[in-house]
């Protein structure tokens, strides 16, 4: 059914490229960028209840961080599309268990942030922001998470931070979209009318925008962890990271999909962490 909305939506958007291709660009880039805010469950309320909690502003967006506090190091976790800090839960017991400083933030337009559109370059900014005031010595992302992180550390190299783990982290923007526009079934004329307007609003193509590449001038010590048969991000986005980013480790996981969530990816991290 989701296949044949999409579909259906898809449709409408290249009539409208028939006539306006920058409207149709408009729309598409709309919906690409909206992501659906889930209603808290009370588990996750009382979970994240746990935390001492602080609105960062940034460009008049407030972004919601939680804290469990600790004497080690200060780490920095950042969740992924349609997600929030809850989903951090295991990783996050381990962690105060061990006594590290740990910091999750809820991305603009996710959790109980504010905001209404999200992308990779927004969460960086937003990144930049919490890594400052907290003076972040790790970074752990999943998915678009570990993209922002990317786009974070390429930009901005703040000397506190000290490690990078991208958790199933896409490369590049060009797959991400292309990967959706298919899905949508859009024209090449509208997505023409996306790389066009793209370039109107950053001053870049969107294939400027890669991640693997802008890590090649990464000197912090990173850990790539993606799962073979990751099914929303495919490992040829981990394999195109390990060839740009000279200090990273790569290690490849079977089974535990996109979520990466399982005992043994938690203990990988740790040991990076520890080492």
């Amino acid at each position: 059914m989701k296949q044949v909305i999409s579909k259906g939506i898809g449709a409408l958007i290249n009539f409208i490229g028939l006539f306006s291709p920058k409207l149709a660009a408009k729309l598409a880039i709309k919906l690409f960028s909206s992501p659906r805010r889930k209603r808290f469950k009370e588990l996750e309320r009382d979970f994240l209840g746990t935390a001492f909690t602080e609105d960062i502003s940034y460009d008049g967006l407030e972004i919601m961080t939680y804290r469990w506090l600790g004497k080690k190091q200060t780490v920095l976790l950042a969740h992924g599309w349609e997600s929030n800090s809850f989903r951090w839960r295991e990783l996050i017991d381990k962690l105060v268990a061990l006594d590290y400083n740990v910091i999750a933030m809820d991305a603009p337009a996710h959790g109980r942030s504010t905001g209404k559109t999200f992308n990779a370059i927004l969460y960086s900014e937003c990144m930049n922001i919490v890594v400052k005031k907290f003076k972040v010595n790790i970074i752990i992302g999943h998915s678009v998470g570990g993209m922002a992180a990317t786009f974070f550390q390429h930009k901005y190299k703040l000397p506190s931070v000290e490690k990078l783990v991208l958790l199933g982290a896409p490369s590049n923007f060009v797959g991400v979209f292309d990967r959706y526009s298919k899905m949508m079934s859009y024209t090449k004329r509208v997505s023409k009318a996306v790389d066009n307007l793209v370039f109107e609003r950053f001053n870049q193509l969107p294939d400027y925008f890669n991640a693997a590449r802008f890590s090649e001038d990464i000197s912090v010590e990173g850990l790539l962890i993606h799962d073979k048969y990751d099914a929303v991000i495919p490992y040829s986005d981990a394999e195109d990271f390990k060839s740009f980013y000279k200090n990273a480790k790569l290690i490849t996981t079977e089974g535990f999909g996109h979520g990466l969530k399982s005992e043994t990816v938690d203990n990988h991290i740790i040991a990076f962490m520890n080492n």
